[in-house]
């Protein structure tokens, strides 16, 4: 997290020159959770979402170049999507951070699981939220009162 807020401190021109100080690696990973971002969110508008949750099955399916693969650990994969989080124009809703972060995880070779929990809000309403698993701990979507939220079944494979 410190990582992500020193990078949006910076200036337009310091960004893009530490976009460009980025090993390839990096640069491609943070391009891809962007351009993934983008297009889970345009699909949440445009599909239903057993329909985009297919799509995303066969994106996830891909696998990423060799050499991004050996450099990607759960945290860099998680720092490219806040950051790409952080670009992209409008609210990103936790859910669209969510698949965009099991899409790169699954095309890394990780097994993650979309969880998606349900509560009452203070004034009855009804509320969603939706995290990612990895090995037992969430790598994204955390909340310090996430415990409020009741799972629905998992959506894994």
């Amino acid at each position: 997290m410190k990582r992500l807020s020193k990078f949006l401190s910076l200036t337009s021109s310091d960004r893009l020159r530490k976009f460009l100080n980025l090993t390839n690696s990096d640069r491609y990973l943070l391009l891809s959770a962007a351009f993934i971002l983008g297009a889970i969110r345009s699909g949440m508008w445009l599909l239903s979402f057993k329909m985009l949750q297919q799509i995303l099955t066969r994106l996830s399916q891909a696998k990423l170049e060799p050499q991004i693969l050996e450099q990607s650990s759960v945290d860099k994969i998680v720092w490219a999507v806040n950051v790409a989080s952080c670009y992209t124009p409008g609210h990103v809703k936790c859910l669209a951070r969510a698949l965009t972060t099991q899409v790169l995880l699954n095309r890394c070779g990780y097994s993650p699981e979309l969880r998606i929990g349900v509560a009452k809000g203070d004034k009855g309403k009804f509320e969603a939220h939706a995290w990612v698993e990895n090995q037992g701990e969430i790598v994204i979507g955390h909340l310090s009162d996430l415990v409020r939220f009741t799972p629905l079944p998992s959506f894994s494979k």
